[in-house]
């Protein structure tokens, strides 16, 4: 993919200068004004690793949390049978080689060197489910992808299970085809290497995380391979205790592992100086790992939702909603999820949130583009949408890997409901930017009943929140503002101010209180509610009558 780099001024202390032409522009500024030498080489930056479901970035920000290069590139998603999703492992770690290496590049050219740069964070995909021949440090398979459902026969036999009712109080999540577990599962059922390595107690499993550090701080070559994850990641896989953080004896046995024969990462705080190791060959070789979030949890942090009762949304491939509840976990009786929302460590609690996840958000724009070939670029889905003046009475279930929260229902199948001889394209992208609105909802009032209070505002981020039209119809739909920020790389960030934490760029949150503030867009209700509400309802018929369509023999 070509060079992400924008044209944004970037705030030094003495000039805005552009992006990646900080030489070029010093060279013709009067003296005084430009930089000197020791003013560059005192300036602090983290580095910022973000693996996601499509694409690979890695960015690098200044201790006002601002961006000053970046590079991204997209990867192979592959699909070798219906309801199947898969990575390459060394595909991704390849992905994230080359992002550093062109961020670095754009770094220096601005007079940088590694030097400057503390730290870096990562944050990634969450429950991609990655196993490696720990002896060899080689993939055994394809990573299995998050929204992947080929264990949906599989889930229904664990639900019948005596004891399935005891996993929810103990990890926070439902079984359903989301979480690594299952995903484990049936590696070790249908593929052999996968079998024969777990058998002879050489299985290492991992979430993406887990995989790139291991990787990055040399594999198995390293003097002491570094096997970790955070409790973000770990608290994704069904089998970590939501309470002690650490591996739970009765989850491991529901799902028939033995300790003994696999290797499981090391459970450590989200932000440590040491835990994560260093970058061991590259640009940036020697630099420190300090910070690891999962993805949705990394987005709030970048949000700054430190405080309980602080909720953000971030509209990706999927789209995730997480609500801070504070030090305490709260156990849904709506259908959503408890997970950890950060763990900065320093003998402070880890921080918990409910979350609610919807599979189908960005993803949704890039069928009606790649599959039905509506749009060239995904950007003009907007622009189609905004060619009527309402959704024609058509609703989208985009329900292509069943729904989630807070409906969890995995026999469901994408539908268009309403289609008339009326019907345009520009009816079916507007119905396709709502259907993200309304699960959402779906998810805010499901929080609403487990916490026992309205949320004030959403904060919103990712791809999908670009689109004017689509966060003004989240805040009509939903009766509550809707916050955007300015720079929307909260992802990133929170990976950033988990590594800087850690490494003295911040010292404690107060510190952040300025992060990200500027350029920010509240979108205020403007539907009558009557409306809003009948249109939910509508919306609620549909993903009624969507049910079933898989069967058992399916």
């Amino acid at each position: 993919m070509a060079d992400s780099r924008n044209t944004k001024p970037v705030q030094t202390d003495k000039v805005s200068v552009t992006e990646g032409e900080y030489v070029e522009q010093t060279e013709h500024l009067p003296p005084g004004i430009m930089e000197t030498k020791e003013e560059v080489e005192h300036q602090w930056f983290v580095g910022s690793i973000d693996q996601g479901t499509t694409s690979t970035r890695f960015l690098i920000f200044n201790g006002k949390g601002d961006p000053v290069a970046d590079h991204q590139m997209e990867f192979e998603n592959m699909y070798p049978e219906s309801g199947w999703h898969e990575h390459d492992p060394l595909e991704l770690l390849s992905s994230v080689e080359e992002c550093i290496d062109n961020s670095m590049r754009q770094f220096e050219k601005q007079g940088y060197t590694k030097a400057n740069i503390r730290s870096i964070g990562i944050t990634n995909q969450r429950e991609t489910t990655v196993v490696w021949d720990k002896n060899t440090g080689e993939p055994l398979y394809n990573a299995i992808v998050w929204p992947d459902t080929r264990t949906k026969n599989l889930v229904r036999e664990l639900r019948n299970r005596d004891s399935s009712e005891e996993l929810l109080p103990l990890c926070g999540l439902p079984l359903s085809t989301y979480p690594s577990s299952v995903k484990l599962l049936w590696l070790l059922q249908n593929v052999d290497a996968v079998k024969k390595a777990y058998d002879e107690s050489r299985l290492a499993f991992g979430t993406v995380d887990s995989w790139l550090i291991f990787k990055l701080n040399g594999g198995v070559k390293a003097e002491k391979p570094v096997h970790v994850t955070d409790s973000t990641n770990a608290s994704r896989t069904m089998f970590m205790n939501l309470r002690t953080l650490k591996y739970d004896d009765r989850l491991l046995k529901f799902f028939g592992l033995d300790r003994e024969k696999i290797s499981l990462p090391q459970i450590v705080p989200s932000s440590d100086p040491d835990v994560f190791g260093k970058v061991t060959y590259g640009a940036l070789e020697g630099i420190s790992i300090a910070g690891c979030l999962g993805d949705q949890s990394s987005a709030l942090v970048g949000q700054c939702g430190f405080s309980p009762g602080q909720a953000k949304n971030t509209y990706g491939t999927g789209c995730f909603l997480l609500y801070n509840v504070g030090d305490e976990p709260v156990i849904s009786k709506s259908g959503l999820l408890a997970t950890i929302a950060y763990d900065f460590g320093k003998g402070k609690k880890p921080v918990y949130a409910l979350e609610g996840s919807i599979a189908v958000a960005g993803s949704g724009v890039k069928f009606l583009m790649n599959n039905l070939g509506f749009v060239n670029e995904s950007s003009k889905i907007t622009e189609l949408a905004e060619s009527v003046k309402d959704n024609g009475g058509v609703f989208f279930v985009t329900a292509f890997s069943g729904l989630f929260a807070p409906y969890w229902i995995d026999d469901a199948k994408g539908t268009l409901f309403g289609i008339t001889q009326h019907t345009t394209k520009g009816h079916i992208a507007r119905a396709t930017l709502e259907a993200t609105c309304y699960q959402t909802k779906a998810i805010l009032d499901a929080m609403e009943q487990d916490s026992g209070h309205k949320l004030e505002s959403l904060a919103v981020d990712g791809g999908m929140s670009n689109s004017d039209l689509c966060m003004q119809t989240q805040a009509d739909i939903s009766g509550i503002p809707v916050d955007r920020p300015g720079m929307r790389e909260t992802t990133a960030l929170g990976a950033a101010i988990a590594a800087g934490l850690a490494t003295g760029v911040w010292n404690e949150l107060e510190d952040l209180k300025n992060v990200n503030q500027e350029g920010r867009r509240v979108f205020q209700p403007d539907m009558p509610r009557d409306k809003a509400e009948k249109l939910f309802k509508k919306w609620e018929q549909a993903v009624d009558m969507s049910r079933g369509w898989v069967n058992g023999t399916d």
